[in-house]
C-alpha cells in the first residue's frame, strides 16, 4: 500500500488516506489495503489498534441520499472509498461534549481512473455516516465491527437541527438541489431521529467525547 499522504478534515478525527496507483499503457494497478502497512506507517497510528471485520459495497443511482448511520455494541468505524462514479461522503459528530457536536462535514470523492492516486476516508465511532450521489456510483467500505441490527440508529440527513456551518457551500448546494427534487432515500433514513430526539435516547450515552 503506497501511502501518498494522510490528512485530517475540519473534524480532526476524520482522515483522508491517499494511496498511489501504478499506471502504464494498459491501465493501473493499486494495492489499496495492506494490514502490515497500517500497523507500521507513522501517519496511520490512529488505525493501528483497529481490526477490519466486515467489508460492504453499495451501488447508488444519481439523486440517492444514504444515512446518517451509526452503531454501538459493537462500535463500528468505517473506511470508505469510491470504486466508480462520485460519492460525497457526509460525517456528523454525535459525541456528547464534543466541540463539533451536531456539526456535519462533507468530502467530495469522485473516482478518476486516470489519476495516479485514489483515496479512503476514515470515519471512527462517534460519528454518524452517510453520503449522497450525483452519478451512478459503486462504493466499498471496510468496517471495524460486524453489523448488529439491535444496536444501530440514525439521524435523518433532513433533520432541521443539524449544523451545516462546516459543510462546503458548493457541496451543500448540490445536496439541497437533490432534496428539492425527488431524492432517492429510504423512509427509514428520511424519518430518522433529529439530534434533539436522539439526545433524549439513553443510548446516546454510548457516544461521549474524550479529549
Amino acid at each position: 500500500m503506497k501511502v501518498v499522504n494522510v490528512r485530517s478534515l475540519a473534524m480532526p478525527e476524520i482522515r483522508v488516506i491517499r494511496y498511489g496507483r501504478f499506471a502504464d499503457d494498459r491501465g493501473f494497478f493499486a494495492e489499496h489495503f495492506r494490514k502490515s502497512d497500517i500497523a507500521t506507517h507513522p501517519q496511520l497510528v490512529f488505525l493501528q489498534n483497529e481490526e477490519f471485520l466486515q467489508c460492504n459495497e453499495s451501488f447508488s443511482k444519481p439523486g440517492t441520499i444514504r444515512g446518517m448511520h451509526f452503531q454501538w455494541n459493537p462500535y463500528m468505524g468505517k473506511m470508505v472509498r469510491t470504486l466508480r462514479g462520485r460519492m460525497v461522503d457526509m460525517v456528523l459528530d454525535i459525541r456528547k461534549g464534543s466541540p463539533t457536536f451536531g456539526k456535519i462535514i462533507g468530502y467530495d470523492m469522485p473516482e478518476d481512473h486516470m489519476a495516479d492516486y485514489a483515496e479512503w476516508i476514515w470515519v471512527p465511532p462517534g460519528f454518524a455516516h452517510g453520503n449522497f450521489f450525483t452519478q451512478l456510483s459503486h462504493i466499498e467500505y471496510f468496517c471495524t465491527g460486524e453489523y448488529s441490527p439491535g444496536c444501530e440508529a440514525g439521524i435523518s440527513p433532513l433533520a432541521s437541527d443539524i449544523d451545516w456551518s462546516l459543510f462546503d457551500s458548493e457541496l451543500k448546494q448540490e445536496f439541497d438541489t437533490i432534496i428539492s427534487g425527488n431524492p432517492l432515500i429510504t423512509d427509514k433514513d428520511r424519518n430518522g431521529s433529529t439530534l434533539a430526539s436522539w439526545m433524549e435516547n439513553p443510548d446516546s450515552d454510548q457516544f461521549v467525547y474524550q479529549k
